[in-house]
Order: C-alpha cells, then sequence, then structure tokens
C-alpha cells in the first residue's frame, strides 16, 4: 500500500467509532500511526504501553475502521502486522454528541505531551461579540485552519493547531460575576 491508496479523510459515523477515537489512548496511538506504519511492539513502545495493552487498543481502532494492517512479513515463524491509519485525517461528527469534547480532551492532551522547552503558542480569550462578530471570526478561523492545511507539507516537522469558539454556558457567564 503507498500513501496514494490512503483516502484523505474518514468520516466517524458510528458509536463504536467514536468511542474508539474517544479514549487517549487510542488517540496517542493513532499519533504513532500518522506517519508511518507500526507493529504492535512498535506502537507499544512508542506510547509507553504493555504490548497486550497496545493490541488490545489496536484491535478495537481496527475493528472500527480507524487502522488497518498494511503490509506483514515472517519473523522467526511468527506473522509480523504493519498497522497505519485508515485515512490521513479523521473527521469527528459535528456537532455530534461528544465531537467537540472528544476533539478537546485530544488538543490538550497533545499539548501536555508536547516538549515542555519547546515553541507553543496557547492563548485563551473572552470577547464580547455580536451574532454577527461571532460568525465572521469562526469563518476566518476556519479559512486559516484551512489555508495552512493546504500548506502543510509531510516532510515538515509536525504542528498542531486547535481552536474553540463558543457561547458558554449560563453558570459560567454567572462566575464572572456578571460582568
Amino acid at each position: 500500500m503507498t500513501d496514494d491508496d490512503i483516502p484523505e479523510t474518514f468520516h466517524v459515523s458510528t458509536d463504536e467509532q467514536l468511542r474508539a477515537v474517544s479514549n487517549l489512548t487510542r488517540h496517542r496511538i493513532m499519533a504513532v500511526l500518522r506517519f508511518e506504519p507500526a507493529t504492535i511492539t512498535q506502537i507499544a513502545e512508542r506510547v509507553g504501553l504493555a504490548k497486550g495493552s497496545s493490541s488490545y487498543h489496536v484491535r478495537l481502532l481496527e475493528r472500527a475502521g480507524l487502522v488497518k494492517v498494511v503490509r506483514t512479513r515472517k519473523v522467526r515463524g511468527v506473522t509480523e502486522r504493519y498497522y497505519a491509519m485508515a485515512a490521513r485525517a479523521i473527521v469527528l461528527p459535528d456537532p455530534g454528541e461528544g465531537g467537540p469534547d472528544v476533539l478537546m480532551r485530544h488538543a490538550i492532551a497533545d499539548l501536555e505531551a508536547a516538549p515542555a522547552d519547546g515553541e507553543r503558542h496557547v492563548r485563551m480569550a473572552h470577547l464580547r461579540l455580536t451574532g454577527e462578530q461571532f460568525a465572521e471570526l469562526g469563518a476566518r478561523l476556519r479559512a486559516l485552519a484551512d489555508e495552512y492545511l493546504e500548506l502543510s507539507d509531510p516532510s515538515l516537522p509536525d504542528a498542531s493547531l486547535a481552536f474553540a469558539l463558543f457561547h458558554p454556558g449560563p453558570s459560567t457567564q454567572a462566575g464572572e460575576g456578571g460582568k
């Protein structure tokens, strides 16, 4: 299987798939497989899991259709399987139940796992916007992310971008002292 054979996107559409991507350990496994195929042993080493745990999580991802075996080879009489992502990008339901929660938990887990001495740009801002400004900002953020996605070069170091523009619930706004 070549990189050209890998579909561009995989749309998460079933409860089984959503449960599979919701788990942070499985998210870390998918991150390992993002750029190159790996065996259960290699995945276990890179994620810091026991081989049995790694195998269990990979089987769940495979059953959900998110990863697949891309090649096998015989090593001392045992068939070694190399797993890879089923697509270049995993698309969560929008706004499917649990979708934004899963996305933000994964973004936070990735940020926490990033080297502490690495360059980061992290900011949270509480804004007061009209409905029109809110829609415009959302569109601009999506367009900017899409623009840089088009510029993305697989030979360059990986960078992650996550953003969330939302209206907080009433309890969050009340906690600000009504300001």
